[in-house]
């Protein structure tokens, strides 16, 4: 099973079996490897980013949420389409700027 294909439910057992489970193994690998072999997730990877995406998530590891992870990549490219803006505007006001220093020209 490919990790896009897997519906959110089973995401979200799989991510709670594994809490439960977590105790009752010798290490927090042990138990995503039990639940994920259980569960036929393919990569026990997999799953284990999925538990620690859910951590973050509830807070309970530290590190950056999906959505605000989602929010700094909407701010940064909004930074990008301001700064490019900003230059627009300097050179603009720069041409301006040598346009009205030059003196009139009579004919």
């Amino acid at each position: 099973m490919d990790a896009r294909t897997i519906p959110r439910e089973l995401r979200e057992r799989a991510v709670r079996m594994v809490a439960e489970v977590k105790a009752d193994d010798p290490s927090e690998w042990a138990a995503i490897a039990a639940v994920a072999q259980k569960l036929g997730i393919g990569s026990t990877e997999t799953l284990r980013k999925w538990v620690s995406r859910a951590e973050v998530g509830s807070g309970a590891r530290p590190g950056v949420t999906a959505k605000e992870a989602g929010e700094i990549r909407r701010l940064k490219r909004e930074n990008a389409e301001l700064r490019r803006a900003n230059e627009i505007l300097k050179a603009a006001s720069a041409f301006l700027a040598a346009e009205l220093d030059r003196p009139p020209q009579r004919w």
